[in-house]
């Protein structure tokens, strides 16, 4: 007489969802396991993807084959030295099997410049997220994968020996209860749940803006569910990942990542950091996070001239659809932007004054030591050019946030853990996760992703599988 299969549920439909989902079936068909796996999205098929979907998925990799050099150390520096040595050893030993994996699903790699910026060796999914999220969900598809959409999970379910189900809303709005004997969190962040980031970053995060259309699912409910069963936390629950966006742009993010080769000034039209700091993806979040809890209406504007399209390629830094406001004076383009033109004038000619080194030594593409004159407050560490050549531009910027770093605690194996250690037959992955402290470590969220939600549908299969093998003493 054949038994019930035992049952796998998923909650979330992005890279870490869609990869554990995956990972899972291969795992149970090797192994000759009877294991029925369902995956659960709150949104439309046509919406899913979380903020996978939307994301150009830039990985901190060498190469398809290999991490980027000293990957564990720099996780250390983004973290202030905070980061679970054990967690990214794991990533960067799984990372190129991971994107082998992939490429057995028909995603395919380039190496593409990184914006205008050098830094750590990066590479790209053809197509960015949104060809991962396709080419997974067809492969969970082709394994026999119940996806279920519009379906948002609303609690787990516990019992004596650990997981036994979750509770969801079906399409009609009627509570439903879905056996399970172990689930995998994948739900995301919780940069969507008004009352989470009021309760975490102030009231002022009620009105910032969402980096893409996908962003908005992520409201924290695989979170919440798991430590209302006492799941133990991670990361920096006062840390996000936060870019300056064009507020004017329908676009997904809209980046303006050129603010480093002009001046940025407030809705006073004041300077206030040094745009030269570092490469963009060194300075974006501190900027973006400044521009939105500590300026005047929450917006700042990049001021350059037009030696901004001697760049090569600079369109790459720009992924706003909307032009920059342009004017033949300093004058005329405060007025355009609404800043006090007195003010404006008088930023730009204290700028050009100190900036006085070798125009000849700019370098986009690095930190070109090109830097103002030391009087200059703040100061301007590199690509201080005057802004003397018309027409003037000017980008708005506010900040738009992409994910949240604090998270549910889980180890190597991507468990979700407890007072007591492992949860039985709980896993989580991807932004659901904590593991950023500080900064987001550039070009490693949807990798990490990706890494332990493969991880995490394996683990599961071999916890159903020691499970059937306990069951049949």
């Amino acid at each position: 007489m054949n038994s019930d299969p035992q049952k796998l549920v998923i909650v979330g439909h992005g890279a870490a969802g869609l990869a554990a989902a995956v990972s899972a079936a291969e795992q149970a068909r090797s192994r000759g396991l009877r294991i029925e796996i369902t995956l659960l999205e709150k949104s439309r098929e046509a919406d899913a993807g979380g903020n996978t979907r939307w994301s150009p998925s830039y990985m901190r990799m060498a190469a398809p084959d290999r991490p980027a050099p000293g990957f564990e150390d720099d996780m250390q520096r983004a973290s202030g030295g905070s980061a679970d040595r054990d967690y990214f050893r794991t990533l960067a030993q799984n990372a190129a099997a991971t994107i082998g994996w992939l490429g057995t699903h028909g995603v395919s790699f380039d190496t593409p410049i990184y914006y205008l910026s050098a830094g750590p060796p990066r590479i790209q999914p053809i197509g960015g997220g949104r060809a991962i999220v396709d080419r997974l969900a067809e492969a969970a598809g082709k394994a026999g994968i119940r996806l279920h959409y519009e379906s948002p999970v609303t609690r787990l379910r516990m019992g004596e020996g650990g997981v036994s189900g979750v509770e969801l809303r079906s399409n009609g709005g009627d509570l439903a209860m879905l056996d399970a004997d172990a689930v995998i969190l994948a739900s995301g962040g919780f940069q969507g749940d008004v009352t989470m980031m009021r309760k975490h970053f102030g009231t002022a995060a009620e009105r910032l803006k969402l980096i893409s259309p996908g962003t908005r699912f992520d409201t924290g409910d695989g979170i919440r569910m798991a430590v209302d069963h006492g799941a133990s936390i991670s990361g920096d629950w006062n840390g996000m990942h936060i870019e300056p966006i064009d507020p004017r742009s329908a676009h997904s993010a809209p980046v303006v990542l050129v603010y480093p080769y002009g001046i940025v000034v407030d809705q006073d039209g004041r300077r206030f950091f040094d745009e030269g700091a570092g490469l963009v993806h060194e300075t974006w979040e501190a900027f973006a996070r400044d521009i939105h809890f500590a300026r005047p209406n929450s917006i700042a504007y990049a001021i350059l001239d037009s030696r901004l399209f001697d760049i090569t390629e600079f369109e790459r830094a720009i992924r706003s659809d909307v032009p920059p406001h342009r004017a033949g004076t300093i004058e005329q383009l405060a007025m355009l932007i609404g800043v006090p033109a007195r003010n404006l004038k008088a930023t730009v000619d204290a700028y050009n004054a100190a900036a006085t080194g070798d125009p000849g030594t700019f370098d986009a593409t690095r930190c070109d030591g090109l830097a103002a004159d030391s009087a200059l407050q703040p100061p301007k560490s590199n690509w201080a050019r005057a802004i003397a050549k018309p027409p003037y531009l000017a980008y708005p910027l506010v900040g738009g946030i992409a994910y949240t770093f604090g998270g549910l605690a889980t180890n190597t194996r991507a468990e979700v853990l407890g007072e007591q250690g492992p949860m039985p037959g709980l896993y989580a992955a991807g932004e659901t996760t904590g593991h950023f402290y500080g900064t987001a470590p550039n070009a490693v969220a949807v990798l990490r992703a990706l890494v332990f939600g493969r991880i995490a549908g394996e683990q599961a299969i071999d916890f159903l599988e020691k499970q059937t093998a306990q069951s049949r003493r």
